[in-house]
């Protein structure tokens, strides 16, 4: 195998972990963090406000680390960083 058919297995590959498990380890934790919302929610109805208000807060910060994993399996895909460097070493060979 050629050096870049190698470097696009390793991109694809990566990227494919990059996604699944960037993706369901967010999903668990946002599933783990509505359960105990929901459980505040029935224990004290009068801090529905402040408990909502947080826990949405909390859901967009664990939401961004799965866009994030998101963006990084695309750049592996699309702008990979090391196709240039490949392509110029085998070039000069």
């Amino acid at each position: 195998m050629d050096p870049v058919t190698i470097i696009a297995a390793i991109s694809i590959l990566t990227a494919g972990l990059a996604t699944s498990i960037g993706c369901m380890a967010p999903a668990l934790g946002e599933g783990r963090s509505v359960a105990t919302a929901l459980t505040a929610l029935a224990q004290q109805p009068d801090a529905s406000a402040t408990i909502t208000r947080t826990l949405f807060v909390g859901l967009a910060m664990i939401e961004s680390t799965a866009i994030y994993s998101f963006v990084v399996s695309m750049i592996l895909i699309f702008a990979n960083p090391f196709w240039n460097h490949v392509i110029e070493k085998t070039a000069g060979q």
